[in-house]
């Protein structure tokens, strides 16, 4: 995603909101990636749950590293911020922070919701929901 986006700040769309959208597809890649190399380095028997959590952790330290760097570069180039306000609904009431948390929050909701699709494909074959709770 960082990579992305000094490239799309380079081609000068980062006022563009619709380009952040790829951002959706580069994080369902690495999740799925990080999920399947968990899954041949516990030799296709991983737990649904752990699966599911290194999805989520992948995530998360994904939006969290990105965030950094989004504030990093805002503070290395204010013009950025001053693109998206122009595009953005907050205006100027958003600032380098809410960016940051807006970023970790999205980043985590997102994730929540691709490894829990990416789970249905990469649980184990003989994976069983429980029964008899009630």
């Amino acid at each position: 995603m960082m990579l992305y986006f000094v490239v799309a700040s380079l081609f000068g769309l980062t006022s563009r909101i619709e380009f952040s959208f790829l951002n959706f597809g580069i994080m369902a890649i690495g999740i799925c990636l990080a999920i399947a190399n968990f899954k041949r380095y516990k030799h296709d028997r991983m737990p649904y749950l752990q699966g599911f959590g290194t999805g989520i952790i992948t995530a998360a330290v994904s939006s969290l590293a990105f965030g950094f760097f989004f504030i990093g570069v805002t503070a290395l180039r204010p013009d950025i911020m001053d693109q998206i306000h122009a595009r953005d609904l907050f205006g100027l009431e958003l600032s380098a922070l809410i960016a940051f948390l807006a970023i970790l929050l999205q980043g985590a909701m997102v994730g929540v919701i691709i490894s829990l699709v990416a789970m249905q494909y990469f649980k184990s074959p003989d994976h069983k929901p429980i029964e008899g709770i009630e």
